[in-house]
């Protein structure tokens, strides 16, 4: 997902993909720490993907005050 898809998406739908995102994050790592993932990248990337949505979302919650 690129930085103009993200902010496209409406904000209730930013909020549902982030818990999603989250919950896939954590998962991942605990898969991680049982037995090596085939690509650690995607841990980073998925970590970065998670800040990016909530960057957008900490940003409108700054323009709607």
């Amino acid at each position: 997902m690129k930085k103009a898809e993200i902010k496209e998406m409406s904000t209730q739908d930013l909020k549902d993909r982030l818990e999603e995102m989250e919950k896939d994050y954590a998962q991942l790592k605990i898969n991680h720490a049982i037995s090596p993932v085939d690509s650690p990248a995607k841990i980073t990337a998925d970590r970065k993907m998670i800040a990016r949505v909530k960057t957008e979302l900490r940003a409108r919650e700054l323009n709607i005050k």
